[in-house]
């Protein structure tokens, strides 16, 4: 391959890959507030950050009594003290969608999926409890994070796709939720995980065929059809030819 074939192929196609705040405003914005909140929640008054976050988690009890206030809250702050893996994950999910479907529709999908997850997993939550099988402590189990808005972002990224990075999207999307039912076999995540994969999935004919440009239009070329000249007897004649 020459160097010529290896820029063509590989580093200008990467270059474009890279998020930039003018092809990705929404996913770099939300970085910067996931980052803010990181590095209050490390270097911050603690019984300050406990508050918050408390107050913003999507538990049964907070969604009971102050709903709108806990599923905008939660989306504010990481699930752990480390913010760079979420770097990569919405470089790798959230911008790629954006470049495809434009900032405000990212962000509708990536809210969709973070909103739904969350009800249906609080749902279960509830009924586990009402029916014996889960404790009643897990009503006001702490529930923050960002992770059903990118699983639902990667799903949906995975419609706009080729076959083949259709599946890959997806099996990778399948393989962190195996992944965390392995190790971390929590039942919020482990029904809120699945589902916002599948409201990303659920998706695909909303967003197939839509750019980022125009309400839900796609940038087609159009052909420019030519307009009959009607003659006196009602039937079409030649244009006249261009001199």
């Amino acid at each position: 391959m020459t160097s010529a074939e290896l820029r063509r192929r590989l580093i200008r196609p990467g270059l474009r890959a890279v998020p930039t705040p003018r092809a990705n405003p929404f996913a770099l914005g939300y970085l910067a507030l996931l980052l803010g909140t990181t590095l209050y929640a490390r270097f911050g008054d603690q019984d300050t950050v406990h508050r918050l976050q408390s107050l913003s988690s999507t538990d049964a009890h907070n969604l009971l009594v102050h709903p709108a206030l806990s599923l905008v809250g939660s989306g504010l702050w990481v699930a752990g003290p480390v913010w760079m893996p979420y770097f990569w994950a919405f470089a790798l999910t959230v911008a790629p969608l954006e470049r495809r479907i434009g900032g405000l529709r990212a962000l509708g999908v990536f809210g969709a999926g973070h909103i739904a997850a969350t009800l249906l997993s609080q749902a279960v939550v509830v009924a586990a409890v009402a029916a014996g099988g889960a404790e009643t402590d897990l009503l006001d189990a702490m529930d923050i994070g960002v992770s059903y808005g990118v699983l639902t972002s990667l799903g949906a990224l995975a419609g706009l796709l080729g076959p083949t990075g259709r599946k890959v999207a997806l099996g990778a999307g399948l393989a962190l939720i195996g992944h965390q039912l392995l190790t971390d076999p929590d039942l919020i995540t482990s029904v809120g995980h699945p589902a916002a994969l599948g409201v990303g999935v659920a998706l695909w004919p909303l967003l197939r065929g839509r750019g980022p440009r125009g309400p839900w239009r796609t940038r087609r070329a159009r052909t420019a059809r030519p307009v009959p000249v009607w003659g006196a007897q009602g039937r079409p004649k030649a244009a006249p030819a261009e001199g």
